[in-house]
């Protein structure tokens, strides 16, 4: 990501933009370290350190495979997980793509730059530049995506994951309460892109089988819509 030298506050941030990182082997070896430094920098609670302790605690013990494995599966196949930021304010939307462009070029500006193929919106990302703020501005920044924070923050705990630890210490960081948002339902990715049952109908999920009415589903065509169609012309 980023080399830099973290401001006051800064240090944790960047712990936390660790533990929200890939559980590759090297973040393994950094765990004993990064708790020192959160527990020397003192900028959360004792409760809270408790809880991300015991998360580097979960991360050392697990099995390597299958806690990359649990990695993916928990932030990569789901919308309400999603470490994009981005995500949960534009979705698919065509705002999205100037709003990276934007955030991009605050980076470019503080003198810092991503990784090849690293998304600006990528939180791990957002968070190691909030470190190089100063405490008043990254306060301020938290408390810009407090709303997000809050939503990851409730998904988490709707799967009884760990992790759900980052995110209330995010909020905590930024001077917010965590209230989790109750996420909504959130098919897998995959379950939108499966095949039907050969000869078992259509591909298209809502579609009834052979022989069955086809019911037309007859909507308002969307901004998004008209954005998709240009793309596709």
């Amino acid at each position: 990501m980023f080399a830099f030298q973290p401001t006051v506050m800064g240090r944790s941030l960047r712990v936390l933009a660790a533990l929200l990182a890939y559980p590759d082997a090297q973040l393994r070896d950094d765990l004993a370290e990064m708790s020192a430094l959160l527990h020397a920098e003192r900028a959360l609670s004792a409760p809270r350190r408790a809880e991300l302790d015991a998360l580097m605690a979960a991360i050392r013990s697990a099995d390597p495979l299958r806690n990359e494995a649990d990695y993916v599966e928990l932030f990569d196949r789901g919308r309400a997980t999603s470490l994009h930021l981005f995500e949960h304010v534009h979705g698919d939307s065509r705002e999205r793509g100037p709003a990276m462009i934007d955030l991009g070029l605050t980076y470019e500006k503080a003198g810092l730059s991503l990784k090849e193929g690293e998304l600006p919106d990528y939180l791990p990302a957002v968070l190691e530049f909030v470190s190089t703020q100063p405490p008043r501005e990254a306060k301020a920044f938290l408390g810009e995506m407090s709303h997000i924070f809050n939503a990851l923050f409730g998904a988490l705990q709707h799967q009884q994951s760990a992790y759900a630890s980052v995110l209330a210490a995010l909020l905590e960081l930024a001077g917010e309460a965590a209230r989790p948002v109750v996420p909504p339902v959130d098919p897998p990715i995959d379950e939108s892109w499966a095949e039907p049952v050969v000869f078992d109908g259509c591909s298209s999920q809502g579609q009834a089988r052979p022989g069955q009415p086809q019911p037309i589903h007859i909507r308002r065509r969307t901004a998004s819509d008209h954005a998709a169609k240009g793309a596709s012309a």
